[in-house]
């Protein structure tokens, strides 16, 4: 049975999930703190560690899940880390991440030459993904530190990379060998896998210094599985990074310097309109607990995940062909 937290407050929210051991850097505690989750849910109140639907489909994972792969994924962070998130959904990860990479450069003296590429296989989404990053701190996407993308994120985005850390923010059936092509040496991608309509698995996969793949379970997750863009719009991403729709080449869109495009309607306004709309639901929300299975926290406060996953060395080549078969 997984533990429950609400809270008024952001900072309230996160100091609950130090205290039951979710987060245990408190690097990782004070971006969550600086990342306001207000900015990124429809809830009337937003700091309740459940998962919430946000658009499209899409959801934003409850907050002990972003708190899990940032304590996963915060070694592998530096001043000068490219990280790839596929499904960024509300930006709430890239956020986090920038955030990271901001944190890292301080602690180490260093300027901070990294950056943050997200993706999302409906352009609805990069518009909320991009609105809502930009409520929080419209720094973070006018220095270019954060940059979101309509895509096919399976594919990830190769003139970027190759990424010290990729984080798949959505379920996958297996492994994917073209993201593992683009994670770097000595690089971390962290992902749900297995069936996408119930139970997954978080798999882990280290990528060292000879190229081999150490792969590792971690636990059982639950996830809304990864869209295949050609369920949803034929757009897709050209190789100088603008959105381009593949039926029609004349037409491209026009990003500008904030990172969103000069025909995208006013975001407050949109975003306050989503609100009113759904706000039967969202206090429907809050009264009764989504079905959605939570990752038991209790496997989160001890380290007995990591005494038990399986953990696998195998080269990228082989990792193929047992893919294949």
């Amino acid at each position: 049975m997984s533990l429950q937290i609400q809270a008024n407050t952001n900072d309230g929210l996160i100091k609950k999930l130090q205290d039951c051991g979710v987060i245990k850097h408190k690097i990782v505690a004070n971006v969550m703190k600086e990342t306001d989750r207000k900015y990124y849910s429809n809830l009337l109140i937003p700091y309740i560690d459940r998962p919430e639907m946000i658009d499209l489909s899409a959801y934003l994972a409850a907050p002990h899940m972003h708190a899990y792969a940032l304590e996963k994924l915060v070694d592998f962070i530096k001043a000068d880390s490219k990280i790839l998130d596929i499904g960024s959904g509300s930006g709430y990860m890239a956020a986090c991440f920038a955030r990271l990479i901001q944190a890292r450069a301080v602690e180490s003296l260093k300027e901070s030459t990294g950056y943050v590429i997200g993706v999302e296989p409906h352009q609805k989404l990069v518009e909320t993904s991009i609105g809502n990053i930009t409520a929080d701190n419209p720094k973070l996407i006018e220095s270019g530190l954060i940059k979101i993308f309509e895509g096919d994120g399976r594919k990830g985005i190769q003139e970027f990379g190759p990424f010290d850390v990729i984080h798949v923010g959505a379920a996958i059936p297996e492994v994917i060998i073209e993201l593992l092509m683009l994670l770097n040496l000595n690089g971390r991608m962290l992902c749900p896998v297995g069936d996408t309509e119930g139970v997954q698995q978080m798999i882990q996969c280290d990528k060292n210094s000879a190229g081999e793949i150490i792969k590792k379970v971690l636990t059982n997750v639950v996830f809304d599985p990864l869209i295949d863009p050609l369920d949803i719009s034929p757009s897709t991403i050209s190789t100088d990074g603008n959105i381009s729709d593949t039926t029609d080449e004349s037409s491209q869109t026009k990003v500008t310097s904030s990172g969103l495009d000069e025909s995208q309607i006013d975001i407050d306004e949109e975003e306050n309109t989503l609100r009113d709309t759904n706000e039967n639901l969202n206090k429907e929300n809050i009264a009764n607990e989504k079905s959605q299975p939570y990752l038991n926290l209790s496997d989160q406060v001890t380290q007995r995940e990591e005494d038990e996953s399986i953990a696998s060395t195998i080269s990228l080549k082989s990792f193929q062909m047992e893919s294949d078969g």
